[in-house]
């Protein structure tokens, strides 16, 4: 018997059970009968974007940390550039010319900085140079441990462990020159950045208009120009606040060490409020320094530790509930993304990198607000 042909006009298609169409869905979509057939969830050029992306970042990163003599001194300059130009613009509008207008604030800031510098760097010169007599002096005061160490060894006697808490050498003088080093930048990256800082100034509304210009879609030229208004805005009054807050901790701290009998308050307070500028490592260096000082320089470990403990105290207070109140109403910050940001750029850069992480951090929200909004698609809530 031969095959049986279909009839004229018709054509007889073989349906797999793989191909069965879902019910009710009038345009259906094959139904795979196990897992093993479902789409990857990263398609092979996704893999390959991300690849792509991260080893972009790393090489950013890499290039970052090897150039530091020339970009940190260009992002310094940058950054605070940015946050001056309201100054350089109030100026302008009261006939100043932009150009004067840019040295004269670059000039105010830094006799003030010097200002402050010069303040710390007496005391501090003074003390580096007593460090013998004044280690000398510390550890006597710290015999009163004695007996709670003996305890302790004895302790540890008893359970097996080592005979002994090794000793603990305390600094010695061949320390501050390499500090001082890692602290201060070259003559020639001063240069670069007082050069880049005043032709930023000078030069911020030309640069303004022709990045925003750059783009030739309207939406994109809108955009741009509100995400740059909004980082100037921002970021100047990061400053003006943080300065502001921080002028009233150095203060605060100055006035807590007069009270207290501490050496030379002013350039503690000085001190203070330079390292307040710095998030979380700043505040606990400044608290390291006022305890060793006062055990140091008053007779007592009760009132040598005072002024830390109200130092303490002032910088919880600032912390938790000044700083967050008055610049958590113009961007949140959130602490764990302060910590990490502070963390990376001190990596990074160093002190100057400490000090750069919460500009930076604000600059990368606002691009994130503006670039990747809220009412785009998202992930649904857990």
């Amino acid at each position: 018997m031969g095959a049986r042909t279909p009839p004229c006009g018709r054509d007889i298609v073989r349906v797999l059970p793989s191909e069965r169409l879902i019910s009710g869905n009038g345009e259906g979509a094959p139904l795979p009968d196990s897992h093993s057939e479902l789409p990857p969830i990263i398609r092979r050029t996704e893999f390959v974007a991300y690849a792509l992306a991260g080893l972009l970042l790393i090489a950013v990163i890499g290039v970052l940390y090897f150039a530091k003599a020339f970009f940190l001194p260009v992002v310094m300059a940058v950054v605070a550039g940015t946050m001056l130009s309201p100054a350089a613009g109030f100026l302008e509008r009261r006939g100043v010319p932009r150009a004067l207008g840019a040295v004269l604030i670059v000039t105010a800031v830094t006799t003030v900085v010097a200002f402050v510098v010069a303040l710390i760097a007496v005391p501090a010169m003074e003390w580096s140079s007593r460090l013998p007599e004044l280690g000398a002096q510390l550890k006597e005061k710290l015999h009163v441990f004695d007996r709670p160490l003996a305890l302790w060894k004895e302790l540890q006697t008893m359970v097996g462990g080592s005979e002994g808490l090794p000793s603990l050498p305390l600094p010695k003088a061949e320390w501050v020159q390499p500090t001082l080093e890692f602290l201060s930048p070259t003559f020639a990256e001063f240069l670069l950045f007082f050069a880049t800082l005043i032709l930023f100034i000078a030069s911020w509304r030309d640069l303004r208009r022709a990045l925003i210009m750059n783009f030739g879609d309207r939406d994109a030229r809108l955009r741009t120009l509100r995400i740059l208004n909004e980082i100037e805005v921002h970021l100047g009054n990061y400053l003006l606040t943080v300065t502001v807050i921080n002028i009233g901790v150095g203060v605060a701290t100055g006035i807590i060490c007069a009270i207290t009998g501490m050496p030379n308050p002013a350039g503690l307070g000085a001190l203070a409020a330079a390292l307040n500028f710095i998030p979380i490592i700043g505040p606990v260096a400044m608290f390291v320094v006022l305890a060793l000082i006062g055990l140091i320089a008053l007779p007592t470990i009760g009132g040598g530790l005072m002024a830390a403990l109200a130092f303490g105290g002032i910088t919880f207070l600032e912390g938790h509930f000044i700083t967050p109140t008055i610049i958590g109403r113009r961007l949140s910050l959130n602490a764990l993304a302060v910590f990490i940001a502070l963390a990376f750029w001190t990596w990074l850069w160093g002190p100057m990198g400490a000090f750069l992480s919460s500009p930076l951090l604000i600059v990368g929200l606002i691009l994130k607000e503006h670039l990747l909004p809220e009412d785009s698609p998202q992930l649904p809530q857990a």
